[in-house]
């Protein structure tokens, strides 16, 4: 079936009544995500989430007074995201081989690439504008790391003779993919599990080849 491209409607969910700071905090990133998704970058700004968010106006420019501390907001909150998304840590015990790493991986993209196509559009929104704005590069690869140092555990311990590498290859061979299905040239096919599962087993069982 293919995917679905109708825009999303960028007023997140939320509690019924005034928030509190905590949730009006996530409240604001998820709108900022929603904006991204939307919108794109040119769509962000204070006014337009507090606008989406059912917000008083000046809300977003108190918790986040300037555009690179509001780009910081969404990426920190997509990168919470993603984690509980992807569960990188909790991907298969490395003990099971190829295989069952690669059903992890697999399982994982699918979950992502399934239901939550719109953190992947964010994800290329502020990866684009972090190309631009050094700042925002470093949280940007700040934040990477809890998925990076995962797989170069992992690969490293299927007995690659060359982990850093290998985990750089594992990890754009799953951008790639990701890119591939949401914004590339894949675009309008949904990639099957099993996909996904033979492509992450011929890359995993090169690596480990003796």
């Amino acid at each position: 079936m293919p995917a679905s491209h109708a825009s999303p409607d960028p007023r997140p969910a939320r509690p019924s009544g005034a928030p509190s700071g905590s949730e009006r905090a996530v409240l604001i990133a998820d709108t900022a995500l929603a904006l991204l998704t939307a919108r794109g970058m040119r769509g962000l700004t204070h006014r337009a989430v507090d606008a989406a968010a059912g917000l008083p106006q000046g809300s977003t420019s108190n918790h986040a007074r300037t555009r690179q501390a509001l780009l910081e907001v969404a990426n920190h909150r997509l990168a919470e995201r993603e984690a509980r998304v992807l569960r990188v840590r909790e991907l298969t015990d490395p003990a099971g081989g190829v295989e069952a790493v690669a059903e992890g991986v697999a399982q994982a993209l699918h979950r992502y690439l399934t239901h939550h196509r719109d953190l992947l559009v964010c994800r290329y929104e502020l990866a684009l504008e972090a190309t631009r704005r050094p700042a925002l590069r470093q949280v940007f690869d700040d934040t990477g790391r809890q998925f990076r140092e995962p797989l170069l555990a992992l690969v490293s311990a299927l007995g690659s003779p060359d982990p850093a590498r290998h985990a750089l290859a594992l990890i754009a061979w799953a951008e790639g993919m990701m890119f591939s299905c949401v914004a590339g040239s894949a675009h309008s096919r949904s990639v099957s599990l099993e996909e996904l599962r033979a492509g992450c087993r011929e890359l995993l069982a090169g690596m480990t080849a003796r």
